[in-house]
């Protein structure tokens, strides 16, 4: 099992979140555990007050680290103790996944201005989202939890299903379709109804291939190509100079086309 432990101001935030759906069947089946630790709990003063005045002045208000100290104490050793930050890595799809090898992860979500600069002598990592600013960490911290779970096993209800999603396999996903057929004059691709299971996966891998070489391009280096992979970019517009600066292989050689001997000749 995999347990969860927010320290937060606001655990009245993210207690729903991890209590419903997936999340929650997946608590009560005893798969996942989510502990919140209110940090208000661990103040040294009759009005529960656990920040104050920056040093040098400013504005806003900071997190004491000595509260978050007291309130990482009050937890069983964690794997991991992670600070949302925006100095921190970017937290991606591989990030999740080596984070759901792990059997307890702690993490500290901010508010005001923040945590004083030394609580980073308490975390053993600093997570980003993507460079823009939220209120607190509990938005960022109910990200990482669901993408973290979902990835145990047991939690998704098809085992085979988080393997085909964007990212899992370097690439974005391909597009999905569902009943009707056609709709306002868009037609699902015949492929996917032909029954053809080799061809669909076929089609889907080349639809990944295309919706990441024009979106995300950048993820290609990452998405271990193959042979075939480097034939359908090149067919989608790629140049053998991009396959040599996302390390693709070369694509396999194209068939050999068979002389159709003439006909013979008089006199032969």
């Amino acid at each position: 099992m995999l347990t969860f432990s927010f320290l937060t101001l606001f655990p009245e935030l993210l207690a729903p979140f991890a209590s419903e759906a997936i999340l929650g069947k997946a608590a009560a089946r005893g798969l996942i555990a989510v502990r919140l630790v209110n940090m208000r709990d661990f103040a040294d003063n009759k009005h529960l007050k656990v920040d104050d005045t920056p040093y040098g002045g400013g504005a806003g208000m900071v997190i004491r680290p000595d509260v978050a100290e007291r309130a990482l104490a009050s937890l069983p050793p964690a794997d991991e103790v992670i600070l949302f930050t925006p100095a921190g890595e970017r937290f991606t799809q591989r990030t999740a996944e080596e984070l759901s090898h792990k059997s307890h992860l702690a993490f500290l979500c901010g508010r005001y201005e923040g945590f004083d600069a030394r609580v980073e002598t308490l975390v053993t990592r600093e997570l980003s989202l993507g460079d823009f600013v939220l209120m607190g960490g509990e938005a960022a911290a109910a990200c990482v939890l669901e993408a973290v779970a979902r990835l145990r096993p047991g939690v998704l209800g098809d085992e085979a299903s988080h393997r085909h999603d964007s990212f899992s396999s370097g690439l974005l996903d391909y597009p999905e379709y569902t009943r009707p057929p056609e709709w306002r004059g868009h037609a699902v691709p015949e492929v996917l109804r032909s029954g053809h299971h080799g061809a669909i996966e076929r089609w889907r891998r080349e639809q990944a291939l295309a919706r990441t070489l024009a979106r995300r391009p950048d993820l290609l280096p990452g998405a271990g190509l193959t042979p075939q992979d480097s034939a359908a970019l090149l067919a989608l517009g790629a140049t053998p100079e991009d396959l040599a600066a996302w390390g693709a292989p070369p694509p396999p050689p194209a068939p050999r086309r068979n002389r159709s001997r003439g006909p013979k000749q008089g006199g032969e």
